[in-house]
């Protein structure tokens, strides 16, 4: 279990954003956590000058959706990559497996079927406590790593 802040960064390591179009598809499903981590996400791509009309965000039902939001956005010729945010906690049932595991795969197949990086931001958490902790709390804020992740995966494809 992650015990330390790993959404910790340096601005000037950022690539430079402002020539950059980003989707943001975001779940609906427990959105306490997904808001905030789409501020997070969004303060990172504001301090990488990516202007705020390069950035769509969409919103889908839950994390099972994402893949399919995320495919639409990233088969948009004015996208260049896409972050999916989610959060699935668990319950008493395996539903939380299926979900977990279909917006897992459903995400890396959308990134290798279209050739743009497609940030997996979904908590996978037993616990609401968990989530807030990594929702912009005690361990940090996923949406934060997931727009360092996809400012770096576009200045790779750059440099490529």
């Amino acid at each position: 279990m992650a015990t330390t802040n790993l959404s910790q960064f340096k601005s000037e390591d950022l690539p430079n954003g402002a020539h950059l179009r980003v989707g943001i598809v975001v779940s609906e499903w427990n959105e306490t956590y997904t808001r905030g981590m789409l501020e997070g996400a969004l303060s990172v791509l504001s301090e990488a000058s990516v202007p705020e009309s390069s950035i769509r965000i969409h919103w889908v039902p839950g994390s099972f959706e994402l893949p399919l939001g995320a495919q639409w956005l990233a088969q948009r010729d004015e996208i260049d990559g896409v972050i999916a945010i989610g959060s699935v906690i668990r319950g008493e049932t395996a539903h939380f497996d299926f979900v977990c595991a279909s917006a897992a795969q459903g995400i890396l197949r959308v990134s290798q079927d279209t050739g743009k990086p497609v940030m997996f931001c979904v908590l996978t958490d037993d616990t609401h406590d968990q989530a807030a902790a990594r929702s912009g709390g005690s361990l940090g804020n996923k949406g934060i790593e997931a727009a360092v992740g996809v400012l770096k995966m576009l200045a790779l494809r750059s440099s490529l």
